[in-house]
């Protein structure tokens, strides 16, 4: 599965701490983990993914980055991971999850495993999470918003609370298509952000060669240090 948008906003506004040990479940490329190793200097991250291809494409990319040497690339699924006995837990856990459920499947059995809950329901993805992440630790999980409410009502009965949210829209005007969550142990307030995306270019009016959208000043602001065009 290829990079997208909302996914590099997950990577740049996650608390990924400022050492010990961290998780991405379900790494595809390995964006979420290269990320992670760029802005946490002294992090060890394992980054597991169950696709072959996946695995493969995600090792190369961590083997050309200057990360290689903190970033472990496992071919496992998440519910095998987590029964063998680790060096210990992990201080952060990123995820940016399959979540479609009834919706038509891809004859690309790939595709489906990325974007189909079959192989990771919530319930096995937040007990996964609740096996592997210290007391103190935060999860930090993209979704669309009304699969943020099934999965936060599933994660609250075992003792995850939200203590962070972004809300995330295309621009302005239109309604929320993603939010970015951070779950901790026994978490009792939640701070609440609106990020969009894109705005309207004053330069370039209708009809115009230009595109009339631009990334709001927001945007760039938190991708600065990974988006090259900036």
């Amino acid at each position: 599965m290829k990079v997208c948008t909302d996914a590099c906003v997950l990577g740049a506004y996650a608390d990924v701490g400022t050492g010990g040990r961290v998780l991405d479940i379900g790494t595809g490329t390995g964006l979420l983990a290269l990320m992670a190793a760029q802005r946490n200097t002294m992090a060890e991250i394992d980054a597991v993914e169950v696709d072959e291809a996946a695995f493969g494409q995600a090792s190369e990319n961590v083997i050309a980055s200057p990360f290689a040497e903190r970033v472990s690339v496992i071919h496992q699924r998440i519910q095998e991971f987590y029964l063998i006995p680790k060096e210990g837990l992990y201080d952060r856990i990123l995820t940016n999850p399959p979540f479609y459920t009834n919706n038509l499947r891809s004859p690309d059995a790939a595709v489906n495993r990325a974007l189909h809950t079959d192989e990771l329901p919530f319930s096995e993805l937040i007990e996964a999470v609740v096996r592997l992440m210290k007391p103190d630790g935060q999860w930090w999980v993209l979704l669309p918003p009304y699969e943020t409410e099934k999965l936060t009502e599933l994660a609250q009965n075992l003792g995850l609370k939200p203590v962070k949210r972004l809300f995330l829209k295309h621009n302005r005007q239109k309604p929320i298509f993603r939010v970015i969550t951070g779950f901790s142990f026994g978490g009792s307030q939640t701070i609440d952000e609106t990020l969009a995306i894109y705005e309207t270019n004053p330069q370039n009016p209708p009809g115009g060669n230009g595109s009339r959208e631009t990334y709001t000043a927001e945007f760039r602001a938190l991708l600065r240090d990974f988006y090259l065009i900036f």
